[in-house]
């Protein structure tokens, strides 16, 4: 009979290997799965005499062909590459809106400055003033959709976390399943390698959405996240959830539950799908927004100071161009107060002083009491000097901008994110709708009075610019100055007699009604600029005070140029311009602010014109998009070689498996004969009894 033992125990074994190579062939495909082998010993010898005679054999095992390395190798390149796939999905599309000619803002800007330069050449032409309106509102308008694109994008980002996250929640739940099943299988005894191979590509799976870290612990698979936050422990899944930043409403924000307690692991989210939005979000989609916002509050904020420098084609001072950067709405936009202050803590209205001088960082406001607060310059958590009061007055200016708490009083602890520029680009508006509004021509203008005598010469250049900037963000006082400047002209400039070598010549400046305001000296026959202050009067002549402390009387300041030799009595009127003039200086400096430094002027480079800053941004967001197509590219090779190295050790191959399949279709038939020549023997020895 042992024999026939022998040739059972090798049919046995035979169908054994058969079995595991079908398995092998019809899981080819299958995700995740490890090609299995049989591990064949050899049962107990009997020993007849000196000699020991083997019985057959047995099947010790069906062994899972599986490297741990590999497999975590795998997993940690499919986290990589996700992230960077991810990130180069978002940033691809950015980069091809803002450096578009159709789509971007270089087309419009380019547009705009060419119509104020068509103004200035034809000031009187209302056909030109009309164009230069069409292309303001489309420039504004251009701003409104490049904004509402990355807004979209924003919102896509939103729910792509809120869906990647139940996705992950899924999958931590079944690894935490077959952590338990696993464990409760090898207790028994058993290898379950079907569950062991299921367990490992859900793991993978979950390296898609999330840059897990995975530590084997008494044959459970445990799951980090982050800098060490378990989302798998044995079999405890914790679960993500996508909610409102406490700090800003309008991100998407993403906190681990553990059952009774919740921690928002948002900032240190790497890897994967999550952590690649997570990673552009926060190093190209808000620096972008932030960048295009404060292109839009510079273009707003100079063009309406330089409109309110200018006569407009009525004779009167002009009006905004586009829409106030401080109105109380906009002010109030760019605070949000974090969810949990304290009751009544109220908010920030943030107000533009020096657009030149804003960044695109946002910043972060603490309370240490319930009037003084510290300011950080996000990200990297710079002071901003301070501590500040609520009640100084006025308020410091802190990277071109100011605070002032309004509606409610703050106490220790509270805090506040202040985003200065982020929504300008969406909230730009052109204001103006009478193209006889524009502002073209300088306030002032200065004509030699018949009759004098001598050389003297003023240039186009050297007609008189106003020095004292109006603040159209107080247009009470802006509008109390401009009467004034019309109620207190003109005034007269009259020269007195040269000195006797001829160094100097006096001069007199004379209100209308001839009484001195002023006097000084030039250098005849030289280049002489003249500084020259005005005191305001009323229309009754009396005068305009600035209510101080202390009460002054309100003036306005202009600097002039003048050549030659005046004569003596020889005298220059200055005057208001007048309705329709054709002079265009004010639109020189309206079209010379497409060069003008007037972006990031708080820098050492002291600024960069409105073209170059967008330039910067669609230069900075093309660099980083060329760079995220070559980590894409290069994380996937790198996640093709893990495959590779990974299949090459576990992976079906059919060629293999054909092979096996034949030799152990041989190793069957022969156990079978074995039999056969068994039973042969044993009727032969039967038939001879």
């Amino acid at each position: 009979m042992s024999l026939l033992n022998i040739g059972m125990s090798g049919l046995a074994a035979g169908q054994s290997s058969l079995m595991t190579t079908g398995n092998n062939i019809a899981n080819a495909d299958t995700a995740g799965y490890s090609r299995q082998q049989t591990v064949q010993g050899t049962k107990a010898s009997n020993q007849f005499g000196n000699v020991y005679i083997g019985t057959g054999t047995t099947l010790a095992d069906v062994r899972r062909v599986y490297n741990s390395y590999l497999d975590a190798q795998l997993q940690t390149t499919t986290s990589l590459n996700s992230d960077a796939a991810a990130y180069a999905g978002q940033i691809s599309p950015l980069d091809a809106l803002l450096s578009d000619s159709g789509t971007g803002l270089n087309g419009a800007l380019t547009k705009f400055f060419a119509s104020v330069q068509n103004v200035n050449a034809k000031p009187g032409d209302d056909a030109s003033r009309q164009l230069l309106l069409s292309d303001a509102q489309a420039l504004s308008n251009r701003f409104n959709s490049v904004s509402a694109q990355l807004t979209a994008q924003n919102a896509n980002i939103n729910g792509n976390l809120t869906n990647m996250a139940d996705q992950v929640n899924k999958l931590a739940a079944t690894v935490a399943q077959l952590n338990q099943k696993i464990s409760e299988v090898s207790k028994a005894g058993g290898m379950p390698n079907e569950l062991l191979d299921a367990r490992n590509e859900t793991v993978r799976q979950l390296s898609t959405f999330t840059g897990a870290q995975v530590i084997e612990r008494d044959g459970n698979l445990d799951v980090y996240l982050g800098s060490g936050q378990p989302l798998v422990m044995g079999g405890t899944a914790s679960t993500l959830q996508v909610v409102p930043s406490l700090a800003d409403p309008s991100r998407m924000g993403i906190q681990l539950n553990r059952g009774s307690s919740t921690v928002d692991i948002t900032s240190v989210m790497t890897g994967g799908e999550m952590g690649g939005l997570l990673r552009y979000r926060s190093t190209v989609l808000d620096p972008a927004m932030n960048e295009l916002g404060r292109v839009a509050l510079v273009v707003a904020d100079q063009m309406n100071s330089l409109q309110a420098q200018g006569i407009d084609k009525n004779g009167a001072f002009g009006s905004n161009l586009f829409n106030s950067v401080n109105s109380a709405a906009q002010m109030a936009d760019r605070s949000v107060a974090t969810v949990g202050n304290s009751a009544g803590s109220g908010n920030f209205d943030v107000s533009i002083e020096d657009s030149g001088k804003l960044t695109i960082n946002d910043y972060k406001v603490t309370f240490t009491s319930a009037t003084n607060y510290t300011v950080q310059r996000l990200p990297d958590g710079t002071s901003m000097g301070g501590p500040f009061n609520t009640a100084t007055t006025p308020a410091p200016v802190i990277d071109g901008f100011s605070l002032k708490l309004s509606g409610g009083t703050a106490a220790a602890g509270d805090t506040f994110k202040i985003t200065p520029t982020r929504n300008a680009a969406t909230n730009i508006k052109t204001e103006m709708t009478d193209s006889k509004r524009l502002a073209i021509a300088a306030p002032l203008s200065a004509a030699i009075a018949p009759g004098g005598s001598g050389t003297l010469t003023i240039s186009s250049s050297g007609q008189p610019t106003l020095t004292t900037k109006f603040d159209i963000y107080d247009t009470a006082t802006t509008a109390l100055i401009q009467t004034g400047m019309s109620t207190s002209m003109p005034v007269k400039v009259v020269f007195g007699a040269a000195a006797a070598d001829g160094s100097s010549q006096p001069y007199q400046l004379l209100d209308a009604k001839g009484v001195q305001i002023s006097t000084g000296t030039i250098k005849p026959n030289q280049n002489n600029t003249m500084s020259l202050t005005v005191p305001l009067k009323d229309g009754t002549g009396a005068p305009i005070m600035d209510p101080g402390p202390p009460a002054v009387q309100r003036t306005v300041s202009f600097d002039m140029t003048v050549a030659g030799s005046p004569g003596t009595g020889t005298a220059i009127d200055i005057n208001i311009a007048q309705p329709g003039t054709l002079d265009n200086r004010n639109g020189t400096a309206l079209a010379g602010l497409q060069t003008k430094q007037v972006v990031d002027t708080g820098t050492a480079s002291k600024g960069i014109s409105l073209t170059d800053a967008y330039g910067k941004l669609v230069e900075g967001v093309g660099a980083k998009a060329a760079q995220g197509k070559l980590d894409s590219a290069a994380t996937g090779a790198i996640l093709d070689n893990a495959k590779n190295a990974r299949d090459s050790l576990s992976g079906v191959d059919l060629d293999e498996e054909t092979g096996n399949l034949v030799k152990y279709q041989q190793y069957y038939t022969a156990s079978s004969q074995i039999i056969k020549a068994a039973q042969e023997i044993f009727s032969t020895l039967i038939n001879s009894l």
